[in-house]
């Protein structure tokens, strides 16, 4: 199974940029492969705004991330190794998705009612409904957790 934080990076994008909001995206600078402004890493990490009126030739790929930004007056070529990506958020609301590093597996995993992941059983359905007892035991019904 290809991984899945390309998709929901592009989607999300999406989401932001169609209501009318600023995308901003939170970047692990210390990642193999990224190019950003030293200048502007705090921490390890630079948050970037990736709005059509803040980059150029904004590029989703499926393993990078590529753009022309503005610093301090100058232009900057941007590359992104998707892994490096931790967050995608709107700037205003704060709403969004941050990764866990799982997000870059890409090994088939069924997820549990608790939210555990577990190796998919070849001879169980992904979509075959939790069996009884899988809720935690206070009775709840299962809820997903924050990828």
């Amino acid at each position: 199974m290809k991984a899945r934080r390309p998709y929901l990076l592009r989607a999300l994008y999406d989401w932001i940029v169609d209501s009318g909001e600023v995308p901003n995206i939170l970047v692990d600078a210390e990642i193999d492969g990224v190019v950003v402004p030293q200048e502007h890493v705090r921490d390890g990490q630079i948050v970037l705004n990736i709005s059509p009126q803040a980059v150029r030739n904004l590029s989703l790929g499926n393993e990078y991330i590529m753009c022309e930004g503005r610093f301090s007056g100058r232009s900057i070529e941007l590359i992104l190794p998707v892994e490096s990506v931790r967050a995608i958020y709107c700037r205003d609301s704060g709403q969004g998705l941050a990764f866990d590093d799982e997000d870059m597996m890409t090994d088939e995993v069924a997820f549990s009612a608790d939210g555990v992941s577990r190796p998919q059983d070849p001879d169980t359905s992904a979509d075959a409904p939790p069996a009884r007892g899988d809720a935690d035991s206070s009775g709840t019904k299962p809820t997903l957790r924050l990828v």
